[in-house]
C-alpha cells in the first residue's frame, strides 16, 4: 500500500494492487459537502490520467458511507462541482468503480453509489431516497438511476415514501450487487480487477424494466392519497413514472424540480422541522451533567397507557416491573403488554428470539415492595391527585433515594405531587402520548426541584426509547395540551359564530391535518374532557366567553364514535352529519343572540393557526417552552399538525 494522497481536507486515497481507495471522512455523517465533492472530483481525474491505477473503491470514514447532503449549504450560493457533475464524472470513468457500503448511504449518498458500476455492502449498511421528508425529490439522478435498477414501482415505493432498507432488502431488490461480511475493501478490491478491461455497466444506461402500466398507476394514487397536498411526494411520482424517457431529459426535469422544491416553502417548513429536532437535545442547565444509570424501570398502573410505556422500555432493553392493585389487575396488565408484543411478531417488527427476550424481562406484581430493584419508576395510574399522591408517598418508603420517580399526568400540577414526596428533587414529569409504544414524541417535564441530573436522565430514557424529547416546564397541560385547549376553544367559538363541525374538520383537513377536530374528538370519546369542564367550572372566570355546545351533545349521551354518535352520527358505523347536532348549535347561537354567517376554509384556517401561536407566544413568554420549534415539535408529533406546514409557530410567520 502507497502513502495517502490527499485530495480535499475531507477526502484522501491510497493505491492498493492497483486501485485506488478513496475515503471519505467528513464527520459526522460524510455529508456531500462542497470539499468532498471537491476532493471526490480530483480523485477521479486522478484516478483517469494515471497508468498504474486499473480501478476505484469509494468508500467512507467510520460507521457511514454518505449520510447525505450538507444542509448548511442550502440557501447559499452553490460551489462547483454541483453533486450532479460528480455522480457523472463516476459514471463515464473509464476505470470500473466499486462503491463499498460500509454504512448509511442515504440521499446524495445512494446517488454516488447508483452511479457506481459495482456496489458492495455490509450487513450494517441501510440505504434510502429520504428527500421527501425534506420537501424535495433527489436531486442527482436517484429518480431516474434507481428505477433502471429496480423497476419502477419499487423505486416509487423508496423514493415517494422516503424510507430506507437494510442490506437484505437492498440485495434483492438490485440496489446492491453483494453483501461483505468480512474485508469490504478486499472485497471491494477483486470487484474492482475483475471488472478492469471489460464493459461496465453503466446505470444511466440501462433500459428501465418493462413494468404494468396499470400497477405503476395503483402505486401512484396509493402514494398521492398519503400525501395530503405535499408536493414533493406528488413529483417524485411523476419523475419516476417518467423514468422510461431519454436519461439526459429526466435528469434535467429532476435537478428543475429539485432546484424549484428546495426554494419552496414546504421544504423550508420541512428544513425548519428537521432543525428544531437537533436543536431540541439542547437544554440549559445540563452542559457535562451525566445522567443517572437505568437498567430496570418500574411501571405503576398497567391500563393502555402503561402497557404501553412497559413495551417500549422492553424494546428498548430495560427490564420491566409492572405494579397495579390486584394480582388480577397485574395479571390483566401481562396479558396486555404480551398482546402487544404478539402483535409485533406479526407485523415483523421483532422476531421470535426478541420476543422471548422481552418477555423474560418482564414481571408484574401487585406488592409495592417488588419495585425496590427500580433505577426509575413511572407511574401512569388514574389522573386524580390523591391517587398519584398517594403513591408516590408509597414508593418512598420502598425504592432507593437515588431512584428517579416520574410522574405520566396530562393535567395535573406535578410541582404539587413532588411537594408531597419525600425527595422532591429527584420526580419529573415524562408525559407520554398514546399509544405510548407508537407514539414518537414525550413531554420532559422540568419541575421546579427537579435535579439536573434527573432531567437528564430523563432525555437519555427517551432517547433509547427512541422517542423525541421535548423539555417542558410545569403548567396545566404543558405545552401540547396548553395549545389544543386554546385550538379547541377557537373552534368552539367558530361553531357559535357560525361554522358547521364537518366545515372546520374539512378545513383543517384540506391544511394537512390527517383528521379534522370533531372527528378527533368522536374518535377519543367526549365524556373525559367533560368530566374535566365539570370539575373546573367552580373556578371559571365569569368573564370569559364558553360554549356550552358540548355540555349539550353530553347531557344527550352523545359521547362520540362509541355511542354511535357524537359531534357526528354513526349509522351502520359510517361518520355522517347529523341534522341534530346543527340543531343544537343553532340554538346555543340563538340563546346568546349571535347572528351566524359563512366561514370560507381559509377563514377558518387562520382563527386556528392564530389561536395556537398566539398560546404559544404566551408559553414562550413564561419560560414553559424554550423555543419556537420546541412547540412546533409537539404539535407535529402530538398532535397531527402537517410537518410539511412547519408547524404552528413556523407557519405564523
Amino acid at each position: 500500500m502507497r502513502d495517502a494522497i490527499g485530495f480535499s481536507s475531507t477526502v484522501s486515497a491510497t493505491i492498493r494492487g492497483e486501485v485506488l481507495i478513496v475515503t471519505i471522512d467528513n464527520a459526522p455523517v460524510n455529508a456531500t459537502s462542497a470539499d468532498v465533492r471537491i476532493g471526490l472530483e480530483k480523485a477521479l481525474d486522478h484516478a483517469e490520467a494515471a497508468d498504474d491505477v486499473k480501478g476505484v473503491v469509494i468508500t467512507g470514514a467510520g460507521r457511514t458511507f454518505i449520510g447525505g447532503a450538507d444542509m448548511r449549504e442550502f440557501g447559499k450560493q452553490p460551489v462547483e462541482p454541483i453533486l450532479p457533475v460528480v455522480i457523472e464524472k463516476i459514471e463515464n470513468l473509464s476505470r470500473p468503480v466499486v462503491a463499498v457500503l460500509n454504512g448509511a448511504a442515504l440521499g446524495g449518498g445512494l446517488e454516488v453509489a447508483l452511479a457506481c458500476h459495482h456496489r458492495i455492502v455490509s450487513s450494517a449498511a441501510q440505504v434510502g431516497l429520504p428527500e421527501v421528508k425534506l420537501g424535495l425529490v433527489p436531486g442527482a439522478g436517484g429518480t431516474q438511476r434507481l428505477p433502471r435498477l429496480v423497476g419502477i414501482p419499487a423505486a416509487l415505493d423508496l423514493i415517494a415514501s422516503g424510507r430506507s432498507v437494510k442490506a437484505e432488502e437492498a440485495l434483492s431488490l438490485g440496489i446492491a450487487d453483494e453483501i461483505a461480511k468480512d474485508d469490504f475493501i478486499a472485497a471491494a478490491i477483486s470487484a474492482a480487477l475483475d471488472l478492469a478491461g471489460k464493459p461496465l455497466r453503466r446505470t444511466g444506461r440501462l433500459t428501465v424494466p418493462a413494468t404494468d402500466p396499470a400497477e405503476v398507476e395503483k402505486a401512484s394514487a396509493r402514494i398521492l392519497a398519503r400525501a395530503r397536498g405535499q408536493k414533493a411526494p406528488a413529483e417524485a411520482v411523476r419523475l419516476v413514472a417518467s423514468s422510461t424517457r431519454p436519461f439526459a431529459e429526466g435528469l434535467a426535469d429532476e435537478r428543475a424540480t429539485f432546484l424549484a422544491l428546495r426554494d419552496s416553502r414546504e421544504a423550508a417548513a420541512l428544513r425548519h422541522v428537521f432543525f428544531a429536532e437537533r436543536e431540541s437535545s439542547r437544554v440549559e442547565g445540563l452542559e457535562g451533567v451525566e445522567p443517572r444509570p437505568v437498567d430496570t424501570i418500574g411501571i405503576c398502573g398497567l391500563g393502555l397507557m402503561g402497557s404501553g410505556i412497559a413495551v417500549s422500555a422492553l424494546g428498548a432493553g430495560y427490564a420491566v416491573i409492572g405494579l397495579d392493585q390486584t394480582p388480577e389487575a397485574a395479571a390483566k396488565g401481562r396479558e396486555r403488554i404480551l398482546g402487544l408484543l404478539e402483535r409485533n411478531l406479526a407485523s415483523g417488527r421483532l422476531d421470535p428470539a426478541g420476543l422471548e427476550a422481552q418477555k423474560a424481562r418482564l414481571t408484574v406484581t401487585a406488592s409495592d415492595g417488588d419495585l425496590t430493584p427500580c433505577d426509575l419508576v413511572i407511574e401512569a395510574v388514574f389522573d386524580d391527585f390523591a391517587v398519584k399522591t398517594d403513591l408516590f408517598r408509597r414508593l418512598d418508603t420502598v425504592v432507593r433515594r437515588d431512584a428517579v420517580l416520574a410522574t405520566n399526568t396530562s393535567y395535573l400540577d406535578p410541582d404539587e405531587i413532588a411537594a408531597a414526596t419525600a425527595h422532591p428533587e429527584r420526580i419529573l414529569g415524562l408525559h407520554f402520548f398514546s399509544p405510548a409504544h407508537v407514539m414518537r414524541l414525550l413531554e420532559v417535564v422540568r419541575c421546579a426541584k427537579t435535579a439536573p441530573d434527573v432531567l437528564a436522565t430523563g432525555l437519555a430514557l427517551a432517547r433509547k426509547l427512541r422517542k423525541l424529547p421535548v423539555v417542558t416546564g410545569v403548567t396545566e397541560g404543558f405545552i401540547g395540551n396548553r395549545i389544543f385547549s386554546a385550538y379547541r376553544r377557537e373552534a368552539e367559538f367558530l361553531l357559535e359564530d357560525g361554522a358547521l363541525p364537518h366545515e372546520i374538520d374539512a378545513a383543517l383537513e384540506d391544511y394537512g391535518f390527517p383528521m379534522g377536530l370533531f372527528a378527533v374528538y368522536d374518535m377519543a370519546g367526549l365524556e373525559i374532557a367533560w368530566a374535566r369542564r365539570k370539575r373546573q367550572a367552580a373556578t371559571r372566570d365569569p368573564a370569559a366567553r364558553y360554549v356550552e355546545i358540548a355540555d349539550t351533545l353530553c347531557e344527550a349521551g352523545r359521547f362520540g364514535q362509541k355511542a354511535g354518535r357524537g359531534w357526528y352520527a354513526y349509522p351502520d358505523g359510517k361518520r355522517t352529519i347529523d341534522p341534530e347536532v346543527t340543531a343544537i348549535i343553532e340554538a346555543a347561537r340563538a340563546k346568546k343572540g349571535i347572528t351566524p354567517r359563512s366561514f370560507p376554509k381559509n377563514e377558518i384556517q387562520e382563527r386556528m393557526l392564530k389561536a395556537m401561536a398566539a398560546e404559544g407566544e404566551a408559553l414562550l413568554a413564561e419560560g414553559i417552552a424554550a423555543r419556537p420549534g420546541d412547540i412546533d415539535l409537539v404539535m407535529i408529533n402530538g398532535y397531527g399538525f402537517p410537518a410539511h406546514r412547519g408547524g404552528p409557530m413556523f407557519a405564523r410567520d
